[in-house]
């Protein structure tokens, strides 16, 4: 049995290299589309299911694969990764001197089992000029982050509090990953 990471995001492979856990990358290669039309805690592991559902086709039925998806919420609007630098720029623009939810939705499967669960983080950006959002999207870090900003990088600049888990706000919350993977069997601690 091998545990297998169904993403390519680097922020999620160092967050599961914390928890010890020896696993493998194949990347899904599902489209995440944001614009269906359920609620954000509902989309997000729709999606999580997705890519896990995906990579399960290419491996053998005992091991188990993790999906992941994190969206940010603005007054009911999801805000994905941003598709240039306009769409980043608006994106942050909405965010500044505001509260928005960030949601990750994680799926483990393990042949026909599937575990879901989600991590809601509420995140409060201070207020930002233009200029600084102009100079925050010159360094290119936006351009692959759901609401255009990584927390554990530059980003952190723009957050003026958080209140729930961060490392969901990175990409995969660590706890509810646990809780998931005891369900199918693989205990952390």
């Amino acid at each position: 049995m091998e545990i297998i990471l169904a993403s390519s995001s680097p922020r999620r492979q160092q967050l599961l290299s914390l928890t010890g856990l020896r696993f493998k990358v194949i990347v899904s290669q599902v489209e995440e589309d944001n614009a269906k039309d359920m609620p954000p805690q509902e989309l997000a592991i729709a999606h999580a299911c997705e890519k896990a559902f995906d990579v399960s086709k290419h491996v053998c039925g005992d091991d188990i694969i993790i999906g992941a998806d994190t969206i940010v919420v603005l007054d009911g609007k999801v805000f994905g990764k941003p598709t240039d630098k306009n769409d980043a720029a608006a994106m942050l623009t909405a965010l500044a001197g505001r509260e928005h939810i960030v949601i990750s939705g994680v799926a483990v499967v393990k042949g026909q089992q599937v575990f879901t669960g989600y991590s809601s983080t509420s995140v409060k950006f201070r207020q930002l000029t233009s200029k600084q959002i102009e100079n925050y999207i010159a360094t290119g870090e936006p351009m692959d982050k759901a609401g255009a900003y990584a927390i554990q990088g530059r980003g952190a600049l723009l957050v003026e509090k958080i209140d729930g888990c961060y490392n969901n706000v990175v990409g995969l919350p660590l706890v509810t990953l646990a809780e998931l993977l005891s369900m199918a069997g693989v205990e952390l601690l």
